[in-house]
């Protein structure tokens, strides 16, 4: 009986270990060829999604095949990406100059912003690290910024995939030293990129404007300037066109440069207080201005609604500060009508719908109360805390230069 038992177990433990699901064979680990890595998709589809991705993820898919370096890099692709960065407010940054006598400039992004109570400067390497002058921010298109010391030197970089490209004879020879303005902006037709820049020489009395095309990657003579008025302020890039605000003995008015045709022209301000101090600004692709009043407690924002047409001139609304204040910058309009303002040492959100001003808490920068300049023994408080601001798109767009950092 005992026998039969344990042939009894046997059986049992015999079957089960039968019934035990067998380990399949590990299938040696196949490399799947970078090539087609994507293959499965369609051609159209990989696009779609390629377009879509931020620049930094980019640059490193650059790196998965020929085929994609080539075509991540081609024009079509750089131009249909930065329309989607266009549109897309998490692709836009806010550059940053806290020190109006250093060559640093930090960025955040612009939606941290508005959604952000604290946000962190982040570092940016200018390439213009090493000037002996002051670095300025000239203007911004299309992920391309223009730095200049204000003295001839010009520099165009891409900060997103950390190109640039120095310019070299933009200041006149006939000049020797001389101050200058510049401005930057896109020609559609050509679709060139272009530096336009008015010198003064007030030992020799000689005045000039002169333009840089990074097509031609040339400098011609603007013919038909004509001096005798001041610029005053940053100038505006719209409507294919460079915009600064002038002075005269007559009062106020603003001069443009068209780049494609390279012709001087004149806009026409609305009726207001000609004494009031004027700033330019874009708001969502229109022109605008700010004008100060008299106690300098308030700014009025105007915007031409409808290019070149005088009557299209429009308040929108009046921003009120708590304080004696230098007139602001308006750099971006975002949604449902909030206004971030670069003010005198900080930046600020207009909110229209209740009249209020928010301050964004900004990191990782650093503001000096009080320096003293050694070589001419006069105090520059007043420099250092000035902030300096530039809104920047994300995008591919190169300098055409090879070097980079």
């Amino acid at each position: 009986m005992k026998l039969s038992m344990k042939l009894l177990v046997a059986k049992m433990i015999s079957k089960a270990r039968h019934r035990r699901p067998k380990q399949r064979r590990l299938r040696k680990r196949t490399e799947i060829s970078r090539e087609d890595s994507m293959g499965c998709l369609p051609e159209e589809l990989i696009l779609a999604i390629l377009v879509r991705v931020p620049v930094k993820y980019l640059l490193q898919f650059k790196c998965v095949s020929k085929n994609w370096f080539n075509l991540i890099s081609s024009p079509e692709f750089v131009k249909t990406h930065l329309g989607f960065s266009a549109n897309d407010y998490t692709r836009h940054m806010s550059l940053l100059q806290y020190n109006a006598l250093s060559t640093e400039i930090k960025y955040c992004y612009v939606t941290s912003l508005f959604h952000e109570p604290v946000i962190e400067a982040l570092d940016l390497y200018c390439p213009m690290k090493n000037t002996p002058q002051s670095v300025q921010i000239s203007g911004s298109v299309n992920g391309l910024v223009c730095l200049s010391d204000g003295f001839g030197r010009l520099v165009l970089w891409n900060p997103s995939i950390r190109k640039f490209k120095n310019v070299f004879g933009f200041l006149p020879t006939q000049m020797g030293s001389a101050w200058f303005k510049s401005g930057f902006g896109y020609d559609e037709v050509h679709d060139d990129y272009k530096v336009v820049g008015i010198f003064s020489n007030m030992v020799k009395a000689y005045f000039e404007a002169v333009i840089y095309s990074l097509k031609r990657d040339s400098c011609t003579t603007l013919e038909d300037f004509k001096p005798g008025v001041s610029y005053c302020g940053d100038a505006k890039f719209v409507h294919r066109k460079l915009h600064w605000i002038t002075y005269r003995r007559r009062g106020w008015g603003i001069s443009c440069i068209d780049l494609v045709e390279e012709k001087w022209g004149k806009l026409e301000l609305p009726s207001h207080n000609e004494e009031q101090e004027l700033k330019l600004g874009v708001l969502q692709g229109d022109l605008s201005f700010l004008s100060s009043n008299d106690e300098r407690n308030h700014s009025d924002v105007w915007v031409m609604k409808e290019y070149g047409v005088k009557a299209s001139w429009t308040k929108l609304y009046t921003i009120r500060y708590p304080e004696n204040y230098k007139l602001v910058t308006p750099l971006f309009t975002y949604s449902k009508g909030k206004i971030l303002l670069a003010f005198k040492s900080s930046l600020a959100i207009y909110d229209p719908k209740n009249d209020s001003i928010t301050y964004p808490t900004v990191t990782n920068v650093e503001l000096t109360d009080s320096i003293t300049h050694a070589e001419y023994n006069i105090d520059v408080t007043s420099y250092y805390s000035i902030i300096e601001a530039e809104i920047c798109i994300e995008s591919l767009v190169c300098p055409d230069l090879p070097n980079k950092y």
